[in-house]
């Protein structure tokens, strides 16, 4: 099986879908002659021609709208825009004209249509080129939401996404266009709103999105040494979201911790973390933390981007204080007399002799 980077897997799944149909195109900035701002699209233009891979102007207004037109005439269009941070532009075109249209057809209208755009913090492209916007999309009833995190998942997501008969937003971290990984060079598709287990374990699960979903697998390896074990989910999809795999896993491990770059305030986590607040609550022992960007712009100055970005270390530190591995911080036992349990999670004690036992095991 060849190894392919990220962005080579993304550019396999075009030629091989605009190969298959000819009613796929492909437009957006510099996707042609170029080949794309990250290489993503380069060697489409000498294959398939001018008509099927379309340089545009610097307009996302007219490069989204073109895509709801074209898509509602039967077109299967991907467009690209360089950075999500610009569909501010075009997001009338999106959600109210695309996210809408098959409701407003009672059914009877398809928007098989693809936005491709890439996110992230982490090359120093500052605050207006480096946001992770996923949860603004995630709150559009009608959008499908796709972020992968690794090259594999990102040919067989986008391939799915091509085949669709709605509009969704495929969302790429820009620091895993150089990911390597094994990728098969034949057409496969992973089913949208399937999340995938990349690590199991017993003690907390990790569920992790986008570049995240790297750092939480290297900071499970070094926790694993300190006996420490952490399931790590990528949902793959954010809309739809595969509730089930999130809730059997915490049900497992009774423990729940939410890694994302989106600011941590309303981001994604925020909808996860009230899915098994209302659906698995019982289940928890401590409560559920998330590990996210501070509520600030994308700091330009290098040592504040590398410090707004979320880091293995906290991610490592998160699932010690889950595990009560690090200092109370001044609390005491609940049955000693205290207002909290020694490891910071919920009420755990048991009656013997009318006496009040804590079975936490830290206390």
């Amino acid at each position: 099986m060849p190894t392919m980077t990220f962005a080579g897997a993304l550019n396999s799944a075009h030629k091989l879908e605009m190969q298959r149909d000819p009613n796929i195109y492909v437009a957006g900035e510099d996707v042609g002659t170029y080949g794309g701002i990250f290489g993503v699209t380069s060697g489409l233009l000498d294959e398939f021609g001018d008509k099927r891979v379309r340089d545009t102007p610097i307009t996302e207004s007219a490069i989204v709208g073109t895509a709801v037109g074209a898509a509602a005439a039967g077109l299967r269009p991907v467009i690209e825009l360089m950075f999500v941070d610009f569909i501010g532009v075009a997001f009338d075109q999106l959600y109210n004209q695309a996210a809408k249209m098959k409701y407003m057809f009672g059914g009877k209208a398809k928007l098989p249509m693809v936005l491709r755009a890439a996110c992230g913090a982490g090359m120093g492209a500052a605050a207006q080129h480096s946001q992770c916007l996923e949860a603004w999309f995630m709150h559009i009833p009608g959008l499908k939401v796709v972020m992968p995190s690794m090259p594999y998942d990102a040919k067989g997501l986008l391939i799915s996404a091509i085949r669709d008969d709605n509009p969704v937003v495929f969302l790429e971290h820009k620091m895993l266009y150089g990911v390597e990984q094994e990728v098969p060079e034949e057409s496969y598709t992973i089913p949208l709103g399937q999340a995938d287990i990349k690590r199991e374990g017993q003690d907390i699960t990790v569920v992790a999105t986008g570049q995240m979903v790297g750092r939480a697998l290297s900071g499970a390896e070094k926790l694993a040494a300190e006996n420490i074990s952490l399931e790590v989910i990528d949902p793959r999809s954010l809309s739809p979201l595969d509730e089930e795999t999130i809730l059997k896993s915490v049900k497992k491990t009774h423990r729940l911790l939410i890694v994302h770059e989106e600011v941590k305030f309303a981001g994604s986590g925020a909808e996860i973390a009230a899915l098994v607040a209302e659906k698995a609550f019982d289940y928890l022992d401590a409560p559920i933390l998330r590990v996210a960007a501070p509520f600030t712009p994308v700091p330009f100055s290098p040592i504040l981007e590398e410090e707004f970005i979320p880091s293995e270390e906290k991610i490592i530190q998160a699932a010690k204080t889950l595990m009560g591995k690090l200092k109370n911080q001044g609390r005491s036992c609940l049955v000693i007399g205290g207002n909290y349990c020694k490891s910071g999670v919920r009420e755990r004690y048991t009656t013997a002799g009318g006496l009040r036992k804590c079975i936490c095991p830290v206390s």
